[in-house]
């Protein structure tokens, strides 16, 4: 049977007098079991509680009860959960607290008889976390129903922070045993993730955030911690403002306004009220900032919205900054003691903490999560570091200097590789250096086919700081420049000023090479932070694009405006995308022709030379292009989203990957069809989707008719070796034949043509 807690008191006396006990009990006499032990009885008796237990995570993801008050004794050290089975693994597995008035009625509820808790009818368990890290669960238990406020939950969330402390210290189990039993520090291994930004790097592995000495968390006097609060809270504005300057210095770009929104977040008083509230509950003001940097990483793996998981990684990064302030390593010093090699791996990062770095040492950086749009991953570009995002578990499988191979451009690194692996790598490493010198050496080629054909070689930007690839590459002008990517890094609407400023930079930059402008494809996955709408359940086929420029005409318009200011006089190409059908570039183009005359009224400069075009991404547009075509001056295939609609297949979702093929008998038809009735109608043609920059994609559409591609920087240099070794006439006839076959993929079709005709790919 369970042990008989004598009965309780019914008024709850709050969390300050439990954490100066719980402080004393730290301090005591006794081994680490006794201690714990004396823990578990302390909460249940101020927590009004039956039952306080105390599970700790062990190797291979499994929960063990390591002391209890008030169930059965030998239960101790012998019962053992998966994570994610029963209440416990639950509240272990999400991170996140469960308070259960009935909790025999919940789906998770596990019953393991040799505790005796058949007797008890509430639960409450929250997760003990130290550093992002998942260490255990503690719960306390009532046989009467109850329900516990969310006071009481903060509570038993704060108390969990000291039972963390005896955790991490590793007084009850070793520290490695919480690390995955795949042979840290011996077994080479090779992990995926995706690409963020290309190149090759190897080097050893630095972790960003090492652990942080937080030395106490219990506060003496409340109104002491409240004051270095302040003072560590000034000294870290004061930092960020010495950053942003030194940025500013060195020139402009886009990733000076994401550091600018992420200085506006260090004054978030949600986040700095959040920390006071925890100092009043008898917290130290670094143990407040743990508590609340534990509870927003939490949070982060609930959300989905990208905009606000970058705005908790945003208050994420700047407790970690907080807490360097408040124990006195402002100076950021690790940055100074990088050795020359460094592969930086962190779960996230914010954009002014990579800046803390010495970029001269910095070589890669790895992520455990990071998207394309992370504000880290825009920096990283700006400054060329190779960054791979998304690699799962690398935080648990990689220990300080490992050595670590980085391939940016397949998403993949190698930890502690082989000799045999290394001197491979070595020689791809020389061999992309060679290729790239090549690439430098023949930018100025021009790229025409073995028969006389010219195919021009466009470039994709999103940001000023992409316009120094425009010469490098040799690229023949601009073929997509999206609009929507400055927008994206900032923390509000940019107005007319600001952006005829941006448009007119860019076209400054192109140095008369032709800038084709694609206005705002905002919605599904491109979310601005300013833009509040309904979510939608499918958001890449819902309100985004020109849909929302037709019913928020303002923006467009306003946009549109500033394109025809930035031109002051110069040649001026407007591309509105995800057209439906003929009437939404109608009604589009109808706003353009607005602001021209509104310019021309006020006598400002009109673009010298004006075309307009749509991007063809929604199969419909096809069957109107002859419509189309008596407005319009160009089109572009967009062929990620035309595939992603054509086959019905999203183009997010990781079950879909692979299964359809671009190259293939479809895809291959649609472009077809589309270049005939370019061709009859005189629009202008090209494609800059992934498609265009890929070589046996690019030779299947060179083979169709498509005569002008826009793609990646980097990738312009092998397109043009490729185009350059090709013989249209005798690429035309091999693909007009696999438009009739039936495989599921040509690309080994194309392959073998590729190879058969001397063609690098």
């Amino acid at each position: 049977m369970a042990r008989e807690a004598a009965p309780s008191p019914t008024v709850w006396a709050g969390p300050r007098k439990l954490l100066r006990r719980l402080r004393d009990v730290m301090a005591g006499p006794g081994d680490a079991q006794d201690r714990l032990d004396r823990i578990a009885k302390l909460i249940a008796g101020d927590m009004v509680a039956e039952v306080c237990s105390i599970y700790v995570r062990r190797a291979g993801d499994v929960l063990e009860l390591f002391a209890t008050q008030g169930l059965k004794p030998e239960a101790v050290h012998n019962t053992r959960l998966r994570i994610g089975e029963g209440i416990v693994g639950a509240v272990a597995a999400d991170s996140r607290p469960m308070a259960l008035a009935e909790a025999r009625k919940h789906p998770s509820f596990a019953y393991r008889p040799e505790t005796g808790e058949e007797i008890y009818t509430s639960m409450m368990g929250v997760p003990i976390l130290r550093g992002g890290r998942m260490l255990g669960v503690l719960a306390i238990q009532n046989r009467t129903q109850r329900d516990y406020t969310d006071e009481e939950v903060e509570t038993m969330e704060t108390v969990s922070m000291v039972v963390a402390e005896m955790v991490a210290s590793g007084e009850l189990i070793e520290t490695s045993e919480q690390r995955p039993a795949d042979g840290i520090g011996i077994a080479p291994l090779r992990l995926d993730g995706i690409k963020l930004n290309g190149g090759l790097a190897m080097g050893h592995a630095v972790l960003h955030r090492p652990a942080i000495p937080v030395g106490r968390t219990v506060a003496e006097d409340s109104e002491t911690e409240k004051l270095r609060l302040k003072e560590a809270l000034a000294s870290m504005h004061k930092r960020l403002d010495e950053l942003l300057a030194q940025a500013d210095a060195e020139g402009p770009g886009d990733h000076i306004d994401i550091l600018k929104t992420y200085r506006m977040f260090a004054e978030d008083k949600g986040w700095i009220r959040r920390i006071v509230e925890n100092i009043d509950n008898g917290l130290t003001a670094e143990g407040a900032v743990v508590r609340v940097q534990d509870d927003t990483r939490a949070r982060m793996k609930k959300v989905d919205d990208a905009y606000l998981r970058e705005r908790l990684l945003d208050l994420e990064d700047l407790a970690f900054r907080l807490l360097q302030h408040l124990t006195g390593d402002a100076d950021g010093t690790r940055a100074h003691m990088l050795p020359e090699e460094t592969i930086l791996v962190a779960r996230n990062m914010g954009p002014a903490d990579l800046l803390d770095y010495n970029r001269s040492n910095l070589k890669a950086l790895i992520l455990e999560e990071g998207s394309s749009t992370s504000h880290v991953a825009i920096v990283a570009r700006a400054l060329q570091i190779p960054v791979i995002g998304r690699v799962k578990g690398i935080l648990d499988r990689v220990e300080p200097m490992d050595p670590i191979l980085v391939d940016g451009g397949n998403g993949l690194c190698y930890i502690r590789p082989g000799d045999e692996v290394r001197s491979a790598f070595k020689a791809s490493m020389r061999m992309f250096e060679e290729k790239r010198a090549h690439y430098r050496a023949a930018k100025d080629l021009p790229s025409i086919t073995k028969d006389g054909v010219e195919i021009s070689l466009m470039m994709n930007a999103g940001l000023l700081i992409d316009m120094g690839h425009l010469q490098d590459s040799g690229a023949a002008g601009i073929g997509l420049y999206r609009t929507e990517v400055p927008f994206m890094v900032r923390s509000d609407f940019p107005d007319t000023a600001t952006q005829a400023e941006l448009y007119s930079a860019i076209l400054d930059q192109a140095e008369g090479k032709p800038v084709t402008f694609r206005t705002l494809d905002i919605g599904g996955d491109k979310v601005l932070p300013y833009f509040h709408e309904m979510q939608e359940e499918n958001p890449a086929m819902g309100w985004r694009a020109i849909r929302i420029a037709i019913d928020r005409p303002g923006l467009m318009r306003g946009q549109l405006r500033a394109l025809i200011q930035a031109s002051n006089g110069r040649p001026l190409r407007v591309m509105f995308p995800m057209v439906a059908n003929a009437d939404e570039f109608v009604q589009a183009r109808a706003m353009l022709d607005k602001e021209l005359s509104r310019a021309a009224r006020r006598g400002l400069p009109l673009p010298s030379e004006l075309k307009i075009g749509a991007m063809l991404e929604v199969p419909s547009l096809i069957f109107q292009l002859d419509a189309l075509a008596k407005k319009a001056d160009f089109i572009s295939i967009g062929s990620n989203d035309l595939l992603q609609f054509l086959f019905a297949s999203d183009r997010g979702n990781p079950r879909m990957d692979g299964r359809y093929d671009a190259l293939s008998a479809p895809v291959l038809n649609v472009v077809k069809e589309v270049v005939h009735r370019a061709q009859q109608n005189g629009l202008e043609l090209s494609v800059c989707g992934e498609m265009a920059g890929q070589p046996l994609e690019a030779l299947a559409l060179i083979g169709l008719g498509i005569r002008t591609l826009s793609m990646s920087p980097a990738n312009i240099g092998p397109l043009r070796d490729t185009v350059r070794a090709c013989t249209v006439s005798a690429l035309s006839d091999f693909t007009e034949a696999l438009t009739h076959r039936p495989d599921r993929s040509l690309r080994g079709a194309m392959a073998n043509f590729a190879r058969d005709h001397g063609i690098t790919v």
